[in-house]
């Protein structure tokens, strides 16, 4: 994914179609099968808003090239999103005002943390003069992979929504995958392309979450 820069043909499209499909059937469920209506509609909007930000960084805000690896991967952990946190809140899931107050929080703060990042830096990569430059700045000056630290957050905020206690697996399965997968790729890549620029940056800078690690 990194430094691709033309899409396979269709990989957008792929994306964009299993996610529909995705709302599609939890909507369905939800409304034949969870009996709080309210939470429902809270979940599902929750849902509705996640793809709609996400599907206009991929179009509008910050479209780049991906790969049919990327778009099988993104469709299949989607997937656990879109369909695993509704069949979460409709066997087992809990009514708890704590839980529901604080998974709504932390989803809005998660969401506006991964898209505020991404689009503080798009001027920066968009200005030709920043070519070749490493980005320290916006909300990347508290943590190398904030964007990913906002993933972690708004995905825990809909586990705690769906009142089920197996669904905070899913979060804690993101969290283990971004720490011993994503991270080390991802900083290999910017450890090649930056060298001592990144170098420095990791010495100063905290890898995920800010002020922590």
């Amino acid at each position: 994914m990194y430094g691709r820069q033309k899409s396979a043909p269709g990989a957008k499209v792929l994306i964009l179609l299993a996610q529909c499909v995705y709302l599609f059937i939890s909507g369905y469920w939800l409304i034949q099968w969870e009996p709080d209506h309210l939470l429902a509609v809270l979940v599902v909007s929750c849902l509705d808003i996640t793809f709609l930000r996400l599907k206009a960084m991929m179009f509008i805000w910050l479209p780049r090239g991906i790969g049919w690896a990327e778009a099988l991967g993104n469709s299949l952990a989607f997937g656990l999103y879109y369909l695993g946190f509704p069949l979460f809140l409709i066997f087992g899931g809990g009514r708890h005002l704590i839980a529901i107050v604080l998974g709504l929080l932390l989803f809005l703060i998660g969401s506006g943390l991964n898209t505020t990042a991404e689009l503080l830096r798009k001027p920066f990569k968009d200005d030709p003069v920043n070519r070749g430059k490493l980005y320290r700045g916006g909300l990347f000056h508290y943590a190398i992979h904030i964007n990913y630290f906002g993933d972690v957050l708004w995905v825990l905020g809909l586990a705690l929504l769906t009142g089920n206690p197996y669904a905070l697996l899913v979060p804690a399965l993101l969290l283990t995958l971004f720490v011993f997968s994503y991270i080390p790729t991802a900083d290999r890549y910017l450890a090649a392309k930056y060298g001592a620029d990144f170098a420095a940056y990791q010495r100063e800078t905290k890898e995920l979450i800010p002020f922590v690690w």
